[in-house]
């Protein structure tokens, strides 16, 4: 097989994962505002610093998994070439509804990095 054509065929196995984790999405962001929920449920109980931070987690894995389908979202709407060829990247992300699915990604990446920064809770050790 030739160079070329083996990364053909990377791209379009890449493309296939990547379009079953963007079918995913509205799913992702359902789980991401239901842990977002429970966070927030479980702050206005005065729930444990543990309880606390098991949702923190919770919200970050959530958030992490909805920004990869997003991205997901975006290279398969790029499309195969852009996996290979960067100049066509970069031509298909100028297109207006690449930019929204991107701008999507974008607030979920600085949700998540928010999120990491300050609202998961330290849990204090304990001697033994």
């Amino acid at each position: 097989m030739r160079v070329s054509q083996q990364s053909r065929t990377q791209a379009r196995e890449r493309l296939a994962h990547d379009q079953e984790l963007a079918d995913r999405l509205p799913e992702l962001l359902k789980n991401v505002s239901e842990a977002e929920d429970a966070l927030a449920a479980a702050r206005e109980r005065d729930a444990p610093v543990e309880e606390l931070r098991e949702r923190g987690l919770a919200l970050d894995t959530a958030l992490t998994e909805a920004m990869r389908a997003a991205y997901a979202r975006q290279r398969v709407l790029v499309g195969v070439k852009g996996y290979t060829d960067r100049i066509q990247r970069r031509k298909r992300l100028a297109h207006p509804r690449i930019k929204e699915v991107t701008q999507v990604a974008e607030r979920l990446l600085t949700a998540r990095e928010t999120h990491r920064l300050h609202h998961i809770q330290r849990v204090p050790q304990r001697i033994v």
